[in-house]
């Protein structure tokens, strides 16, 4: 999974940077919300971004907030990285559109428990689409069986809408473009037609 890192300070970008290759992400890093931003909105939808609150030209909220406004595609999780930890500014930040958070300075243990949940969340996020995607495909499918017409083994006509039995030609050409001019099959000019049939495979040149 690729997971995107903003923070602007260098030691604690590295300190990310590190643990999160280690344990197996895939890691694009941004030194200030300005960069993030456009980064983000330009790479291919990472999954899962870890935002520093405070960065210079455009804040962890800012962008939070402008991500959320352009969401498109599949859902980015997003964990921010702050000291504050008065409970106003924790809602401001769920408010802004952030999933979690994690207060500076943070433990090892507890930034891998709460990525590893992300994790989870957007996987789980990722199958439920692509279930809405199956049901979807099935719903079609259900459409489509729901369209097919009644037709009469014995005389082949078929039940339009108003619940009428039609003669399948007929029916066709109420309900296209279609228009049928007669003729015979060879099949049914020998059953029906036997002498005729007869006929014209005397005048038929063998070769």
């Amino acid at each position: 999974m690729k997971v995107f890192v903003a923070e602007d300070d260098a030691v604690s970008r590295r300190l990310l940077e590190v643990r999160l290759a280690r344990w197996g992400y895939e890691v694009v890093s941004a030194s200030n919300g300005k960069e993030a931003l456009e980064r983000i909105l330009a790479e291919s939808g990472p999954r899962l971004v870890i935002l520093d609150w405070m960065m210079p030209e455009v804040d962890g909220m800012e962008v939070c907030r402008r991500l959320r406004a352009q969401s498109k595609g599949d859902y980015t999780y997003i964990i921010m990285l702050t000291a504050k930890v008065q409970e106003q500014d924790l809602v401001a930040g769920f408010e802004a559109g952030a999933d979690d958070y994690i207060t500076k300075p943070f433990q090892e243990a507890e930034l891998r428990s709460r990525i590893r949940a992300a994790e989870r969340i957007v996987n789980l996020q990722g199958d439920l689409k692509r279930k809405v995607v199956e049901l979807e495909s099935a719903l079609e499918h259900v459409r489509t069986l729901q369209g097919l017409l009644p037709i009469c083994m014995h005389c082949h006509k078929v039940r339009n809408e108003k619940n009428l039995w039609q003669k399948l030609e007929a029916y066709i050409e109420d309900h296209s473009d279609t228009r049928f001019s007669h003729a015979l099959c060879e099949e049914c000019l020998e059953k029906y037609y036997p002498e005729v049939a007869q006929s014209r495979a005397e005048k038929t040149p063998t070769k």
